[in-house]
């Protein structure tokens, strides 16, 4: 008779370890005492925690291979270890940061206005 092996689930392998203890989430805390510090600051990435959203994003060997050069640069010349999503995560970020200050002026809508 064959057994089967058990293997945990994925609410096993995310669950908090520890009794009361909060999960941590990427989504800026909004209450009112909160609320001129989430909008007075610039833009941050949620760098290095649980994200509950996913998004697929189709990139070309060329764009792979230069996000990979890049996060393997960054490795050997900063010491900064980081992987390919915290990097676009960042990048995002930046982006972002910039449209919001610069509007029409933003690197975005240049390159966009480009296309």
């Amino acid at each position: 008779m064959a057994r089967r092996v058990s293997l945990p689930r994925a609410d096993d392998l995310f669950r908090p370890t520890a009794e009361g203890e909060k999960s941590v989430r990427a989504v800026p805390d909004t209450s009112p005492d909160r609320v001129d510090e989430v909008d007075a600051g610039p833009r941050k990435p949620s760098g290095r925690v649980r994200h509950d959203e996913k998004m697929t994003v189709y990139v070309t060997s060329d764009e792979l291979v230069d996000i990979e050069h890049t996060r393997l640069s960054l490795r050997r010349t900063h010491g900064l270890a980081v992987d390919r999503g915290r990097l676009v995560r960042e990048a995002i970020s930046l982006i972002l940061a910039d449209f919001e200050a610069h509007g029409d002026d933003s690197a975005l809508v240049q390159r966009l206005s480009e296309q």
